[in-house]
């Protein structure tokens, strides 16, 4: 028994001295990979630069490499975000040692706006006289067409076909599902539009919504096709005839359509590549990916300025505290706010919205240092993808708001969703419950009881004061009348064409436009920009990566486009409080 024992712990010991040495080890590699991945690269004479889209591409890239550390697969993958292609596209214009830009399709969505901005910013290069060429394998999805229709050249594979039919939004439905397990949501909300609550209390749209969809859809198909006409010289309704008969899809019928320039395999890509580039025969192509490239220094040098304007991206949910590096922590944000209005060389402040709302109070309060930010400094919102409900409520403030026409916002309604799991527990599962009171409603709201008709109307009570603020704000903000922003509200959800209509924006553009736009309104001509929220660095984000973030990621990552179901599960149980956000469930494409 003894040696048993003396085993059993030799073993235990071995076993902890083991995991330390190996978690030491994995901080000295990922430590070597860092310092290297730090260092400045070099590109070559002739080279192409590879834009990826049919990926994930954030508002913001993060040059730490550890942002993007697989715990499963044990790599290193940077994060390329949308900044970085801008400027990435901007920089290579300029550059001497690259020839032209590849664009390399996969299937991923990046949203809407994303792919105008890259899609306008492929136009802005091709100004400087390189190519722009685009190539598929395999299938060219919708939106991947959008940005590739930028491209002075697009290329299928002979096999390969083109997505382009039209856009859909799909909305799914849990009140059935919910019936069947005993789960009663009782749902609080003021707007006749907040769709949001719809999945909960209907199996199918409201004519509202159904109406709103298929509004603010059109409209975002609309400025594509419109993109998509000027870029290749196709008429807007031959675009909708070929969407309608889904042409598209037969790589032969798509080149006689003039969709595409050329049915090629790989190798002739890269034969047409090397003429491009004045190259041998048979010589390599020589490429640069996007990340790579961003550690290149710029061939202009641009001085520090003491004036700067900060750009502060806020994607995601917005959440009570500090949040994650995925969503938006009100109480972190208002302070990256507030610090951008207290320093005196910020002369105007970028606020990069990409948000379908969330948390009413964590708005309230990045509403607030924007609105006290406003008073002595330009702020100028950027619209992403999303900037509807509580991503509407923090850009109501600003001095300017530019947004893309295939931006969807607006949504200014509030909700409460209230499960009532009773039947659940009691019927389906035995469970019984039993609650002592000090006073009346000491246990409300209550997961194993009804709401009271007068628990609810206080509750009513409480999401009306919170959407009679929320209109105040934005009739504050935009120098509307409480009942002119009452009848664009209730929820409603608009694109971005249709807020220029209806005054819930002031000017079309992206992220460049109103960084200028920005630069004008604070009188500079010459500055600096920064990026907030400042980083976190590279051995904090390891340790968050170890306690399991990384492996999350890593799981969305490998499911694929289901990501956006399972991110809205998640999603889902993070709902506490009064919520001002649209309708998540959503999936536009």
């Amino acid at each position: 028994m003894k040696n048993f024992l003396t085993t059993v712990l030799a073993v235990i010991t071995g076993i902890i001295l083991t995991s330390i040495v190996f978690f030491f080890f994995m901080l000295i590699m990922i430590g070597v990979m860092v310092s290297s991945g730090s260092k400045p690269v070099t590109v070559a004479s002739n080279s192409v630069l590879v834009l990826k889209s049919g990926t994930q591409i954030p508002d913001r890239g993060n040059p730490n490499p550890t942002f993007t550390f697989d715990i499963m697969n044990m790599s290193l993958a940077p994060s390329v975000g949308l900044n970085d292609i801008l400027a990435n596209l901007e920089k290579a214009a300029d550059d001497p040692k690259i020839k032209g830009v590849v664009i390399e399709t996969g299937l991923l969505p990046s949203g809407w706006a994303t792919a105008s901005e890259i899609h306008n910013a492929l136009l802005r290069f091709r100004e400087s006289g390189k190519f722009v060429i685009s190539y598929t394998d395999y299938l060219l999805p919708q939106e991947g067409y959008f940005i590739s229709s930028a491209a002075g050249s697009i290329f299928l594979n002979p096999q390969a076909s083109i997505e382009l039919q039209g856009m859909s939004a799909e909305v799914m439905f849990y009140k059935k599902a919910l019936e069947k397990i005993g789960v009663d949501v009782q749902v609080i909300r003021h707007g006749r539009f907040k769709g949001a609550v719809e999945p909960f209390m209907l199996d199918r749209l409201s004519d509202e919504n159904r109406m709103q969809i298929a509004s603010f859809t059109g409209s975002v198909w609309n400025s594509v096709v419109s993109s998509i006409s000027a870029a290749r010289g196709i008429d807007a309704a031959e675009i909708n005839r070929i969407a309608d008969q889904m042409l598209a899809m037969d790589p032969a019928e798509a080149l006689k359509l003039k969709l595409v320039d050329g049915l090629i395999y790989r190798d002739s890509l890269l034969d047409t590549l090397r003429a491009l580039c004045g190259l041998e025969p048979d010589a390599d192509v020589k490429t640069v990916s996007m990340s790579k490239y961003s550690k290149v220094p710029s061939t202009i040098k641009h001085p520090v300025h003491k004036e700067k304007i900060a750009v502060i991206y806020a994607s995601g949910s917005i959440v009570m505290g500090k949040g994650t590096d995925s969503n938006i922590g009100g109480n972190s944000y208002a302070e990256a706010i507030r610090g951008a209005r207290l320093d005196t060389t910020i002369k105007a402040i970028v606020l990069r919205v990409n948000s379908p709302g969330g948390n009413a109070i964590a708005s309230e309060l990045i509403w607030r240092e924007a609105d006290l930010a406003r008073q002595v400094k330009p702020v100028v919102v950027s619209m992403g993808n999303y900037a509807a409900s509580g991503g509407y409520y923090i850009a109501a403030p600003a001095t300017k708001i530019v947004c893309n026409p295939t931006t969807i916002t607006g949504s200014i309604g509030v909700f409460g969703l209230i499960p009532n799991a009773g039947k659940l527990m009691n019927e389906k599962l035995g469970i019984t419950t039993e609650v002592v009171r000090t006073n009346q409603h000491s246990d409300a709201p209550s997961l194993s009881r009804p709401l009271t008709s007068y628990e609810a109307q206080v509750i009513q009570a409480s999401v009306e004061r919170t959407y009679d603020t929320f209109v105040g704000h934005v009739a504050a903000g935009r120098n509307m009348t409480a009942e002119a922003v009452d009848k664009i509200g209730e929820g409603r959800v608009w694109s971005g064409t249709e807020a220029l209509q209806t005054g819930l924006a002031d000017m079309a553009g992206g992220l460049k436009e109103a960084v200028a736009e920005a630069a004008s309104l604070a009188g500079i001509e010459e500055y600096s920009t920064i990026e907030l929220p400042e980083l976190i660095d590279p051995y904090t984000k390891l340790i968050q990566d170890l306690t399991g973030e990384a492996v999350v990621r890593s799981v969305l990552k490998e499911t694929g486009y289901l990501a956006g179901y399972l991110e809205s599960l998640k999603e889902l149980t993070g709902l506490t409080g009064i919520q001002a956000r649209m309708p998540f469930f959503i999936n536009l494409r």
